[in-house]
């Protein structure tokens, strides 16, 4: 069961921020200008940091000039980011002291893209640049509710992407996954897979504390 009256941890890329036409975009043209595989880097990148995904499709020698152009490009993508339906309103409804984010993006840039989306940036933010690991590993959840002064029991992820689903499992944390960029298949290691994240309130709603 997942906690009542939780606080809640956000993924940011395709659960708060649709991001999706932006993300094929950067990696479709770094893999054209570099000579990698799109699609099969699109089948592994969701979730998951760029310097944990660019050595595993890219020439050694590459890497470095590959994560500094997609910095660039998604710098300049502001115009492809939108909010996902039922972001705003759902934020809206959270105490900002009850909420926040961890992402596997750059924290400057993911600040930014959640302004662009419209987003409210939450106080707490635990992005690529502040962990050790990243997502699958759980470090960046943990850190999240360290610094809320939650119990990672007492904390419900909300994430769209395996990498994340495994990463809030691991803390010991209610996973809720939205079927955002995955399907419900793909997110099965979820405590409970949404259709839309405007539904996270009546999947929570009435819950007790997990164990009570």
């Amino acid at each position: 069961m997942p906690p009542a009256d939780p606080w809640v941890l956000f993924d940011i890329d395709g659960t708060l921020v649709d991001s999706s036409r932006l993300i094929v975009r950067v990696w479709r043209q770094v893999a054209a200008e570099f000579g990698a595989d799109a699609e099969a880097i699109l089948a592994e990148c969701h979730g998951r940091r760029d310097a944990e995904i660019v050595p595993m499709f890219f020439r050694a020698p590459d890497v470095a000039a590959v994560l500094a152009r997609i910095q660039e490009l998604e710098a300049a993508g502001g115009d492809l980011l939108r909010p996902v339906p039922g972001a705003p309103e759902l934020l809206a409804s959270l105490a900002p002291e009850r909420w926040a984010a961890v992402t596997s993006g750059p924290s400057g840039l993911m600040t930014g893209r959640l302004r662009a989306a419209g987003l409210p940036v939450p106080a707490v933010l635990v992005a690529a640049d502040h962990v050790e690991r990243g997502k699958p590993d759980p470090e960046g959840y943990l850190a999240a509710a360290r610094a809320l002064g939650a119990d990672p029991g007492a904390c419900v992820v909300v994430e769209d992407a395996p990498a994340g689903v495994a990463a809030g499992r691991r803390a010991g944390m209610f996973v809720a996954a939205v079927t955002t960029t995955h399907t419900p298949g793909q997110l099965e290691g979820a405590d409970v897979v949404l259709d839309r994240l405007a539904d996270l309130g009546k999947a929570l709603a009435g819950a007790a504390v997990r164990g009570a």
